[in-house]
């Protein structure tokens, strides 16, 4: 038996950049926050459009590898830690950071930040129902066998039309 093909889910700069402003809008009433901390590479973007809406200047990554060769998750590696003057912001356990990615899918990249800031606010555009129970706040739930496509890892290029076997 062939196992099922993943759901495509092509995000435009356009339609990312709103999500990312959406996502701004129902974050403003849950800081203040006194600063961002990015899981990078996919919390980049997200993260400075909401910094840019809530005008947070201090702005932090970690840097964590979880995909490869941009089709599966396999072992996390921490790439770089938060930076210990981030880390002691409010009560020492993220109370008043707000952490950023694009995407939580398995929720293991999350995890690991989680235990890092564990009161810190953790905020994705987009949510897996493996991993939502990890966000506080996201703007679209897609199914787990979803995959998105986001605008910086696509070029223009046809698409074959559903019925002729293109994944959905």
């Amino acid at each position: 038996m062939t196992p099922p093909t993943p759901k495509a889910f092509p995000v435009s700069w356009d339609q990312f950049h709103r999500d990312a402003r959406a996502l701004a809008w129902r974050l403003a009433e849950s800081g203040p926050f006194e600063a961002i901390v990015c899981i990078t590479r996919g919390g980049l973007v997200p993260a400075a459009i909401v910094a840019r809406e809530l005008e947070i200047r201090m702005i932090e990554s970690v840097c964590i590898a979880s995909y490869h060769e941009y089709k599966s998750q396999g072992g996390l590696q921490v790439l770089k830690e938060i930076a210990p003057a981030v880390r002691a912001l409010g009560d020492g356990q993220g109370k008043g950071v707000l952490v950023i990615d694009d995407l939580v899918d398995t929720g293991k990249t999350a995890r690991v930040v989680r235990d890092m800031l564990p009161n810190a606010h953790f905020a994705t555009v987009y949510a897996k129902p493996a991993g939502r129970p990890l966000v506080d706040t996201f703007i679209t739930e897609v199914s787990q066998d979803t995959w998105i496509y986001f605008p910086w890892d696509l070029g223009y290029a046809f698409q074959p039309p559903i019925r002729d076997g293109a994944p959905g």
